[in-house]
């Protein structure tokens, strides 16, 4: 049974840090692109980062852009997300995601395994 399960949501201050961690099991991802989205309430599910199969290629969505950094570990089977300097815009629920194909993605389509989501809210 393929899982993406990830840890670290919580509840932190405007400007603070947290570091999201997204695990694999039931089969490697090694050769896969990784992505993590975000849904607050309300609102459509949308494009955070992604970073292709051996982290050499990433894209950020414009919000989060010099803020927030995605890594992986393909020996763990692991994918991270850095997030610094968080906003109260930034409060929502986050999904890591496990693309269909190696390369870096931003559309939904693409992403073939979903994780259940981590809530992260940031007070003003």
């Amino acid at each position: 049974q393929v899982q993406l399960v990830e840890s670290g949501g919580g509840l932190v201050q405007a400007g603070g840090s947290l570091r999201l961690s997204c695990a694999a099991s039931g089969r490697t991802f090694s050769n896969n692109g990784m992505g993590w989205f975000r849904q607050a309430p309300g609102k459509e599910r949308e494009f955070v980062t992604a970073i292709n199969w051996n982290g050499g290629l990433t894209s950020y969505a414009d919000s989060v852009k010099g803020r927030f950094t995605i890594s992986r570990d393909n020996a763990k089977n692991t994918v991270d997300l850095q997030m610094n300097s968080l906003k109260p815009e930034d409060t929502a629920v986050y999904y890591c995601a496990a693309a269909s194909a190696s390369y870096v993605y931003t559309e939904k389509y693409h992403y073939s395994y979903w994780g259940q989501g981590t809530q992260v809210t940031v007070s003003s």
